[in-house]
């Protein structure tokens, strides 16, 4: 499940520390068209409360509990390690600043390790900054700065990688794990930095299939009579070269008996045969339509004007429609109610049904 972020805690002030400076990019895009978490704690009310909650003129000390803050013990089983960062975006300079804060729970190979971070702005791999190494800790305490350099144009169509790497004795690099966090408009909204932590997830080692895969979490609430989706990421696209704009974008559709009921997309990534989305699609089905409701998610890529072109297609769904992994994704959906289940797909052909 995706994590709430949390703004202005476990923040150290660091305007005294050395700041990493990227190159600026040269080759950014012409022109690409930016596309649209922090929480806030309510202010109690400064009206006396009256009955039984408390007197006139005293304080309610329960109005000012602050909610507790579960971020370093609560890791979920099979847990890679935990990340906490800033991000900021100051307009006037197109600067991105990234504050790197801390790690916590890294699975290292030993007690001895020695841990950095590399910090990728996708969809360039080419160029990284990279944190002072850390030694004999699996939970690194980093409070590090860094400055992207990137056009207010392009931002919201890039994506933040952390990579969590074990140097041995040797300085050969082993990668722990990773972090992937798109820049949207939300995230960098407001003119201060936003904390969030994200939980490492390891590297997909398998080569992408055909036409690409598509990674995509469901659930489904019995309660609210709602299915969520998520779709996370694609790997692998086989671009039409040809075209002259190259952006993709994941159309999400419910179906039912076969037939059209709703759709929903998401926003298009500039540029990237790997596009990550991180966008949540609800839907209203009730119980007794599971049986013969589906969804079907295609990845398209846009071409000029609002025309598209279909680069791969997956559907997900009951015994009636699917086989293989995505029946098995649909299953475990419903035997795990509200909660996210996850998977990767191949997808088909665009020409396949």
């Amino acid at each position: 499940m995706v994590p709430p972020s949390f703004q202005g805690r476990d923040w150290v002030p660091l305007h005294n520390k050395e700041l990493s400076r990227a190159p600026q990019d040269p080759c950014l895009a012409p022109e690409l068209l930016p596309h649209t978490s922090s929480g806030n704690l309510a202010r109690p009310s400064s009206h006396s409360v009256v009955g039984d909650a408390g007197v006139v003129g005293t304080i309610n000390p329960e109005l000012y509990k602050f909610p507790e803050d579960t971020s370093e013990t609560h890791f979920p089983d099979g847990c890679l390690g935990r990340l906490w960062f800033s991000v900021e975006y100051q307009q006037e300079t197109e600067q991105l600043l990234v504050g790197l804060i801390k790690a916590r729970l890294l699975q290292a190979p030993s007690e001895t390790c020695s841990l950095l971070v590399k910090l990728h702005l996708l969809p360039d791999e080419r160029r990284f900054l990279q944190s002072k190494t850390k030694c004999k800790t699996s939970s690194p305490q980093f409070d590090e700065h860094f400055i992207f350099q990137v056009s207010c144009k392009s931002v919201t169509q890039r994506v933040l990688k952390f990579s969590v790497y074990h140097v041995n004795r040797q300085r050969k690099h082993q990668l722990l794990g990773q972090v992937l966090f798109p820049l949207k408009n939300e995230t960098l909204a407001g003119d201060c930095h936003h904390v969030f932590w994200r939980d490492l997830e390891a590297e997909s080692l398998e080569p992408p299939s055909e036409f690409g895969d598509l990674q995509f979490c469901l659930s489904y609430n019995d309660y609210l009579n709602r299915l969520t989706v998520v779709v996370l990421r694609a790997k692998g696209l086989q671009l039409q070269e040809d075209r002259s704009v190259v952006s993709v974008f994941v159309k999400v559709s419910l179906m039912n008996q076969n037939k059209f009921v709703k759709s929903k997309k998401t926003s298009a990534v500039l540029g990237s045969v790997n596009p990550v989305y991180n966008e949540t699609f609800s839907f209203k089905a009730d119980a007794t339509e599971l049986d013969t409701a589906s969804l079907s998610l295609t990845v398209l890529q846009s071409t000029e004007g609002d025309r598209s072109h279909p680069l791969g297609r997956v559907v997900v769904g009951p015994y009636m429609y699917t086989r293989g992994r995505e029946l098995e994704h649909w299953d475990e959906m419903l035997s795990k109610p509200k909660e996210l289940v996850k998977r990767w797909h191949a997808l088909c052909g665009p020409t396949e049904p």
